[in-house]
């Protein structure tokens, strides 16, 4: 079975955006560096033309298919080849040269790494925490929340309104709270940052991305880069940046939470559960 994506599609026009974008302006997208480079790192053949599918055994999946796809295989196995991807995604980053598969000019995955930490040595020691504050449109994020706390034991609203006591129980004992806090989010629940703003132990390390540099793929790079990531588990965005993390090897991705007996806060489902329940 061999997996096939058109070279006009969704899927590449997405992935260029942040990885493997196309540096060689004057160079076709067929048959060129930008479909080899793309076709390791998806593991999959590029077609570009339906006459390239004649003579093929072809089952078409679209989108919606695509999305509600269960995997077969064991859960170690469904691991271990999406972390292959992903790393191979990163050794592919863009760093804001050439164009996506859509023509526009791609940016700097690392823009947002920049802009928080423009000094060179300042930037190569950083040490930081991540939170990522996914408000999910009110109403279906409380549903996908409950959701996901049925699913995985994790408290319903904990990693949804991001509480500063919620967000203390992470980074106090790990001595984080003298350290940035990068404060990423969807723009929907300013209430969330006006909290940790106010307070005493969080304001003052509180930091967010300037908005020329504030964009998916830079706040993708703060989440994957960090030494401390508190995520929504029912936010794809967020489970990717776990996966990424895992991926390169990061440890401290903070989604699953919930109280214990004696009321503290504690992990109730490890990294696995980023894969097993959010395939």
């Amino acid at each position: 079975v061999q997996l096939g994506i058109m070279s006009d599609t969704w899927a590449t026009r997405v992935v260029s955006q942040f990885f493997a974008a196309n540096t060689e302006v004057n160079e076709d997208w067929a048959g060129g560096t930008w479909q080899a480079t793309m076709e390791q790192i998806l593991c999959a053949k590029i077609f570009n033309s339906e006459e390239e599918l004649e003579g093929l055994d072809v089952s078409l999946k679209n989108s919606g298919q695509l999305f509600e796809y269960q995997r077969s295989s064991p859960l170690g196995e469904y691991m271990a080849i999406q972390m292959e991807v992903l790393q191979r995604m990163y050794a592919h980053y863009n760093t804001g040269e050439g164009i996506a598969r859509d023509g526009t000019p791609v940016r700097d995955m690392c823009s947002g790494v920049d802009a928080i930490f423009p000094d060179d040595e300042e930037r190569r020691t950083a040490v930081y925490s991540v939170i990522h504050s996914r408000h999910q449109e009110g109403h279906p994020g409380i549903h996908h929340m409950a959701v996901m706390s049925r699913r995985s034991g994790c408290d319903p609203s904990g990693a949804l309104y991001m509480e500063p006591d919620y967000i203390k129980s992470i980074l106090e004992p790990l001595g984080m709270l003298k350290h940035p806090i990068v404060f990423i989010w969807d723009g929907e629940n300013p209430a969330v940052l006006d909290r940790l703003r106010a307070d005493p132990d969080i304001g003052p390390e509180l930091v967010t991305v300037p908005g020329g540099s504030s964009w998916i793929g830079g706040d993708i790079t703060l989440g994957v880069a960090s030494n401390v990531f508190i995520g929504n588990p029912a936010s794809s965005f967020a489970n990717f940046i776990v996966k990424t993390r895992l991926a390169l090897g990061m440890g401290h991705n903070e989604m699953y939470r919930a109280k214990d007996e004696n009321g503290e806060w504690r992990t109730v489902c490890g990294d696995h559960c980023t894969f097993d329940l959010c395939p």
